[in-house]
């Protein structure tokens, strides 16, 4: 049997688009143009609203990063489901993408990445906690220049099918730069260092590569055990 292993990709460029979506918006569009010239009228509109879906899904607009080496930035468009201490003392935050958000995600802070883990896994809604441990997920594992470690996690979701890497292991990123995508609604886990205070909550709406997620409060405000 093959191994399954973590699609890899490239981040936009000038295209506000993210590359992955292509193989989808052009398709959908050749056929859409095909179906309104023989005058099929019902399948040319239905593949209009899809394209629409398709191009609303793929967009990858730029984002002004808030600076500072004490903010962690949220990696990911969507709700907060999650924000409270763990019994492993970091903060977890969890944010749920659906369908109509952008779902390029960015890493929240510069740094290093030393480690990333793939695992296969099942598709169940991503919005149900269980999925943390059983969809389809690529956890990273970062060295920031303020001197801690975090990690966050990709799951995919109901309809998501693949998982996308822009970077991998050993690579320096900065904050709000583009890691990676999730196709088709998702969510992203986020572990946090204890000495950080959270500034969302359950239920708030958050940017990627914009919202202030949490900020450091501490000298020194630990670091997320590598063995999570």
């Amino acid at each position: 049997m093959t191994k399954e292993l973590l699609m890899s990709g490239e981040p936009s460029g000038t295209i506000p688009f993210a590359p992955e979506g292509w193989r989808f918006i052009v398709p959908t569009a050749v056929l859409m143009f095909i179906t309104w010239a023989l005058g099929w009228g019902l399948s040319s509109t239905v593949l209009f609203v899809l394209l629409l879906f398709l191009l609303n899904f793929f967009r990858d607009p730029a984002r002004a990063v808030p600076q500072g080496d004490d903010l962690f930035v949220s990696p990911a468009d969507g709700k907060v489901i999650r924000a409270e201490m763990t019994d492993q003392g970091h903060q977890r935050v969890d944010i749920f993408m659906n369908v109509f958000n952008v779902h390029v995600n960015r890493a929240p802070m510069a740094g290093r990445i030393t480690h990333m883990q793939y695992f296969p896994g099942k598709f169940v809604n991503a919005s149900f906690d269980h999925a943390t441990e059983e969809n389809e997920r690529n956890r990273f594992e970062m060295a920031c220049d303020d001197g801690v470690n975090i990690a966050f996690t990709q799951i995919s979701g109901l309809v998501a099918r693949r998982i996308v890497s822009y970077v991998e292991v050993g690579d320096r990123v900065e904050a709000g730069q583009r890691i990676g995508m999730i196709r088709f609604g998702s969510r992203v886990n986020c572990e946090i260092p204890a000495g950080y205070e959270l500034s969302v909550k359950v239920g708030e709406m958050v940017t990627a590569g914009l919202t202030v997620v949490a900020r450091k409060t501490k000298e020194k405000g630990g670091e997320i055990n590598a063995d999570a």
